[in-house]
């Protein structure tokens, strides 16, 4: 029965490697007219691994992550970096740059990601050749993560959690931390703050009607709001932080929908506004065999006071402190050039200048791209921070039965 299930597992993980290997579209040679735009596409092969190393899956083993890093014009270099602060072989990585980007910027970030010799070794890197207009406050935000989950799956479906991610987020720990605080946990949790921005239901642009011309311009746009307004009765909606982890149980819900109630809500959400702060939280508590999935944590440290453009960056001890003495994962927004990355690299991640975070499968320890040998992909070596967390979820995960859910204690 093992061998059997392994035979099968080797088997997809094989064909996941086969459309690494064709999905990984470097957009090259760049020709515009001035009567309308047409993108000349080239193609770059990916080279052949240097190595391969299959993660084993079950019980006791950690998790797969699926990370969806997204940027807009200006941020390739800051979604590498974030990439080498997150990178793990066991995991899947997704990067994307929406419509506000150029066509060299797109092709500056595949290159980058293909010149690295640790992901061609284990090919879970991903760049996605198409972009597309993305408006943070309306649907097409939506829109595009439900699209990267949908990629996420067509894949692979051996991963376990769905991690979007912006250019401006930054790890609190290292993946041996999180993989480690993650393994024990049920596959099906789902975690999403119904709390951290109790303003949602407050917010006047709740029931107004919402047009994101993003669905249907090449180029991002503004949203426009419509006079109307509208109030639903075939269902209530929930709300809170737009930042999630969400279980693949879940996301093949959300983009499968074989039950109606995805497929309904989505087409409500289409004409709201900021619905990455209700969609979710509104298919969870609106479908019975969700409801009790959910931990009351996106595991974010907001930084809410962030310097002017032109203002200097000064490091604040007692903020930095608080922040990385949390027990979040990650934190946001953090702008390029802030000490505050510096600072984590060098005093939580342990991560050179422009190099991987080091980890227990890392024999090389910071000259990955020199590195011929990997070590144990399996085993993960985790720190203080990630054995504190790792009890405190495991501790939240055994409460669900005694609490009452969040969909009940918002209503």
């Amino acid at each position: 029965m093992r061998m059997s299930k392994m035979s099968s597992w080797l088997s997809g993980y094989r064909l996941w490697m086969v459309v690494c290997a064709t999905t990984l579209v470097l957009l090259g040679g760049l020709s515009r007219s001035n009567h309308q735009d047409k993108i000349s596409v080239t193609t770059f092969k990916f080279q052949k691994p240097v190595t391969l190393r299959l993660p084993y899956k079950g019980y006791g083993y950690p998790p797969v992550l699926a990370y969806w890093i997204c940027g807009t014009n200006g941020d390739s270099k800051k979604m590498i970096r974030l990439l080498k602060a997150i990178y793990h072989p066991r995991n899947q990585y997704l990067l994307q740059l929406d419509a506000g980007s150029s066509e060299y910027e797109r092709a500056e970030l595949a290159l980058s990601v293909q010149s690295q010799t640790v992901f061609q070794a284990f090919g879970n890197v991903i760049v996605e050749g198409e972009s597309y207009a993305v408006n943070r406050m309306g649907s097409s935000a939506l829109a595009a993560t439900l699209h990267a989950a949908a990629l996420f799956l067509k894949i692979n479906t051996d991963w376990d959690w769905f991690i979007p991610l912006s250019a401006s987020d930054y790890p609190l720990m290292t993946q041996d931390d999180l993989l480690h605080a993650f393994t024990f946990l049920p596959r099906d949790l789902n975690f999403i703050d119904y709390t951290s921005n109790p303003g949602w239901k407050e917010r006047e642009e709740m029931n107004r009607i919402v047009l994101d011309p993003n669905l249907y311009y090449q180029r991002n746009s503004p949203i426009y709001y419509a006079v109307e307004t509208r109030k639903p009765d075939a269902f209530k909606i929930f709300g809170g932080s737009p930042w999630v982890i969400l279980s693949r149980f879940f996301m093949e819900f959300c983009v499968d929908g074989w039950d109606n109630i995805p497929r309904k809500l989505l087409m409500y959400f289409t004409n709201v506004a900021y619905p990455l702060e209700t969609y979710f939280h509104t298919v969870i508590c609106s479908s019975p065999e969700f409801q009790n999935t959910t931990l009351d944590n996106d595991l974010r440290y907001i930084i809410w006071n962030t310097p002017k453009q032109g203002e200097p960056k000064n490091l604040d001890t007692l903020h930095y402190n608080q922040m990385v003495g949390s027990d979040a994962v990650f934190a946001q927004p953090i702008q390029e050039g802030d000490p505050l990355l510096n600072k984590i690299d060098e005093d939580v991640l342990f991560r050179l200048p422009d190099k991987i975070v080091p980890g227990s499968w890392s024999s090389c320890q910071g000259e990955e791209e020199l590195c011929s040998t990997w070590g144990d992909i399996d085993a993960v070596k985790p720190g203080p921070k990630g054995i504190k967390l790792g009890v405190l979820l495991t501790k939240l995960a055994a409460e669900r039965g005694v609490r009452p859910s969040q969909c009940h204690q918002q209503q």
